[in-house]
């Protein structure tokens, strides 16, 4: 942590406070000045004496404040202290009269009174037994917060990490983590295994090593998770802990086995080798497995003329369907389960189309879903039918501890007899899971996916477990349409898959390379294209139809230094354009952004629609700062919606976005800087993702050396999964 400011001072005024994540914004004053402070530190009251570490930071509107990261506080000791603190109305049912007639009553005695002897309390003139234990309750539970949070602090830990501790051990907090710090590593509340360890530094008795060892072991696991990985052979777990815990492998071993009979780690042997697993991926995808092979074995039959049904919905829409599309109808018809796959220009959509109308003629009621809000738009707009978030379709809610949990689950399951999710490709192990718990009896699943395109974000590989089973039924759809095949886009997205290099000499086509030497000049070039010569060429909108793709956020042509360029060339500072900075970004009306975590508790209209949630990926224009409420209004695809400041860090410029980020959407153009890529990313998914991304133009600017590296490394990233081997072994047994 960088070297903080301290300042001591006493609370003036409190302008605002989010009781849900303690946010606060107060005026306080110090050596005769006043100054406004803002942070995550739970309950404070007008009076209260607090020292602040932070740092200053400009707001544009309100000057000079002082950003906290430790709120120091003392527990009231004194009558008059104790008078000041009932006094700020911070205990439900105590205002000032009240009170003052409470430590008039008990003086210094006042706060064991209230905490031990509420029938004591209810002595005093206006004070029933029920009102003293509700005083009581009331003072007990923020003074268990105040307490734990005093005695984190001193070890280290913000204010808001200390309040999330609190949230999950509540009064014991202190305890807790004086015995086992090094659990503070695994809670996800932001403290790695090195801070942690620096915490038991800090401790008046080291804690047991155990500790540390087991704590550490669990920290690998969960950081294998950002990896992709749902589990780890046993063996190759062990290096890791070494490196981090500096121990034995005996050590390592014994506690592995310990974690195990804690039933903390799950062991299980696939295929005569020991993998180690958390336990709710573990039970995520062996659910699965036992979920899809129920559906495949016992489908509610569909008592119908298939072969008359797909001639059928061929003269109602208008088309001749191809052998292996008939195939998929008829198996999305006899079958209860089906996995519809294929790369572009192949006719998935046609396909879905098909299945959709042929389930809606035997008269299912269909559901469907994807991943994102603008996958779920984009099928929508496919097939003329509402899609979802599979996340809205499941109902999630978000407890106090910001956990999701599902309202549709196998007690309250989903009303519908058929499920279509499309990009199946970005679902990771935990969300297929839930989506498969929610499925009624007898439900059908179709779920359609490009299995050349890049596993999901979050851990699993659920697509590819699948159909490498060859336990679920898979159409695979390999034929590439006439029409199709006249877009070089498509044709040069099938030969990059293929492993062959794309055409990049053509020049009157869709697909268009742009040799550049160095980063630099690829930059420079991406923002040219962006702000003159394709708005000038084919009237394009620089933020409607133009999206820059990088393979990394790093570099000269990573998405941070291109945001920063891009910001300056198409909204540039003007004094007619209000603006505010957030760390090292500067946010200005007119900016493209996009939403990079699921936020289901924001509010927007469209029209006269209203409804909550903006969700990750999702891509829109800051439309306008409300300075004095401290409000963004941005305007999501017609959806517009008001973000609090503080959501700012669930915001990036989208000017240029990563493949990854780009995943389950589609762009009028798109422009992918191929220069100064990290060997890491230079593989031939990342680039098939990228260009298949693009509907009408794409232009690959930079080196032809490093689009052949990128064909030429077929070498996916290796993710340990068991959803695969549990389908098989299930099947076998």
């Amino acid at each position: 942590m960088d070297e903080l400011i301290t300042l001591t001072g006493t609370v003036e005024d409190i302008t605002y406070q989010n009781p849900e994540n303690g946010y606060t914004i107060l005026d306080f004053s110090c050596d005769g000045e006043l100054f406004t402070a803002t942070g995550n530190i739970g309950d404070v009251y007008i009076g209260e004496k607090l020292t602040f570490h932070g740092s200053w930071v400009v707001h544009p509107s309100y000057g000079k404040q002082l950003k906290i990261e430790i709120c120091e506080r003392s527990i009231p000791e004194t009558a008059g202290e104790m008078l000041l603190y009932l006094s700020s109305g911070i205990i439900k049912g105590v205002k000032e009269k009240t009170a003052q007639k409470i430590v008039r009553e008990f003086g210094d005695e006042t706060f064991e009174i209230i905490e031990n002897h509420p029938d004591r309390l209810a002595r005093i003139n206006g004070i029933s037994l029920s009102k003293a234990k509700e005083i009581s309750n009331s003072f007990i539970k923020l003074s268990g917060e105040r307490n734990a949070v005093i005695a984190l602090e001193k070890y280290g830990m913000t204010t808001n990490e200390a309040l999330k501790v609190y949230d999950i051990y509540g009064s014991n907090s202190a305890s807790i983590v004086e015995r086992n710090p090094y659990l503070l590593s695994t809670l996800e509340i932001g403290i790695n295994f090195e801070r942690a360890e620096k915490i038991a530094a800090a401790l008046p008795s080291p804690p047991d090593e155990k500790f540390r060892i087991q704590e550490g072991i669990i920290f690998v696991m969960k950081h294998n998770l950002s990896n992709g990985h749902t589990c780890v052979p046993r063996e190759s777990l062990l290096p890791p802990c070494k490196d981090l815990l500096d121990c034995l492998d005996d050590d390592i071993e014994i506690a592995i086995d310990t974690l195990i009979e804690q039933k903390r780690l799950i062991s299980d042997s696939l295929h005569c080798r020991d993998f180690i697993f958390l336990p709710d991926y573990y039970e995520a995808e062996l659910n699965s497995a036992n979920a899809l092979r129920f559906i495949k074995h016992y489908a509610a039959p569909l008592y119908t003329d298939i072969n008359e049904e797909i001639k059928k919905t061929e003269v109602v829409g208008g088309v001749v369907y191809s052998d292996r599309q008939r195939l998929a109808i008829k198996y999305a018809l006899e079958k209860g389960i089906l996995i519809l796959t294929g790369g572009p220009g192949t006719g998935k959509t046609t396909t879905l189309r098909g299945i959709l109308k042929a389930y809606e003629n035997c008269g299912l009621e269909v559901s469907l879903a994807a991943p994102t809000g603008r996958a779920a738009k984009r099928m929508s707009e496919l097939t003329g039918k509402e899609a979802v978030t599979i996340h809205r379709l499941l109902e999630v809610e978000w407890d106090s501890n910001d956990r999701q949990h599902f309202k549709r689950n196998q007690r309250n399951p989903l009303s519908c007899q058929a499920v279509i999710v499309d990009e199946l490709s970005m679902v990771d192990s935990k969300l297929f899971a839930s989506l498969l718990d929610a499925l009624p009896l007898g439900c059908r699943l179709v779920m359609v996916g490009d299995s050349d395109q890049l596993p999901p974000v979050g851990p699993g590989n659920v697509l590819h477990d699948m159909i490498d089973s060859k336990v679920i039924p898979v159409i695979e759809l390999n034929e590439i349409f006439r029409q199709a095949m006249e877009s070089l886009i498509i044709y040069n997205a099938h030969k990059i898959v293929s492993g062959e290099m794309p055409e990049l000499n053509v020049k009157n086509k869709d697909f268009f390379f742009m040799e550049r030497k160095s980063p630099v000049s690829a930059s420079e070039t991406v923002c040219e294209l962006c702000s003159k010569r394709l708005p000038d060429a084919y009237n394009l909108n620089p933020l409607a139809d133009i999206q820059v793709l990088c393979p990394s956020r790093k570099g000269e042509s990573g998405t941070v230094n291109l945001n920063k360029l891009l910001q300056s060339r198409l909204n540039p500072f003007s004094p007619k354009k209000k603006e505010f900075k957030s760390g090292s970004r500067i946010f200005r009306e007119g900016d493209k952004l996009m939403q990079t975590k699921n936020n289901y508790d924001i509010e927007w209209e469209s029209g006269d629609k209203t409804g909550t949630g903006v969700f990750n990926g999702d891509i829109g224009i800051l439309e306008k700062i409300d300075m004095a409420n401290q409000l963004l209004t941005v305007n999501f695809d017609d959806k517009i919606a008001k973000l609090p400041f503080e959501s700012c860090t669930e915001l990036e410029h989208a000017y240029a976005v990563t493949v990854h980020k780009s995943q389950g959407n589609e762009f009028p153009a798109v422009i992918i800087p191929v220069i100064g890529v990290n060997s890491l990313l230079c593989y031939r998914n990342l680039l098939y993702t990228a260009v298949t991304r693009a509907k009408d133009l794409i232009i690959l600017t930079g080196s032809e050396e490093t689009v052949r590296s990128m064909v030429e490394n077929n070498k996916k990233q290796k993710r340990y999964s068991a959803l695969k081997s549990f389908l098989v072994l299930g099947e076998k047994n």
